[in-house]
């Protein structure tokens, strides 16, 4: 797909809708690099746009507290499949072991890996993104028609809206 099938979003239209999605989506992959390869898997995000931080929950054991704190750059994807909507956010990422903000951010959800915000093993990983992209088209229903249509007609398809921002 070539840049002329979406419409460009200016920054500050593209960074609001970034953050959206994220907050809409919830669940992105969260990849860390190991020195050889990337290391992908689901978290759940607790996005704080008011203070320019992406806050996980995890545990105190895992590869992932390491890889951090060697190679702190990371990447958050978000996908929503059936409506065609991604985001990306690339940004560094710190381990913290803040119990007031544990507290503040847990949730009833979190008891599916913690019995309880006290839970000494629990950690914070904070993201400050520094980059964003999203692609952000119509739902599959509507791609679909529209690719049909360009198909039959010779014409490209409007695909959405698309941007790659400083955060």
């Amino acid at each position: 797909m070539t840049q002329e099938n979406n419409h460009v979003l200016p920054p500050d239209q593209a960074i609001d809708r970034i953050w959206e999605l994220a907050e809409k989506i919830d669940i992105c992959m969260f990849t860390t690099w190991d020195g050889e390869q990337q290391r992908s898997r689901p978290m759940s995000a607790r996005l704080r746009r008011e203070e320019h931080a992406i806050y996980f929950l995890t545990d105190l054991e895992g590869h992932k507290l390491t890889e951090i704190e060697q190679f702190p750059h990371v990447s958050l994807a978000w996908a929503d499949n059936g409506g065609h909507k991604y985001a990306v956010i690339a940004g560094e990422a710190e381990v913290l072991n803040d119990r007031a903000l544990i507290r503040a951010l847990w949730s009833d959800f979190d008891k599916a890996w913690w019995d309880d915000a006290e839970d000494p093993q629990i950690r914070l990983l904070k993201v400050t993104p520094d980059e964003g992209q999203l692609w952000d088209s119509p739902n599959r229903l509507v791609a679909g028609a529209k690719m049909l249509l360009a198909a039959a007609t010779g014409a490209k398809p409007d695909m959405g809206d698309t941007a790659k921002v400083q955060l």
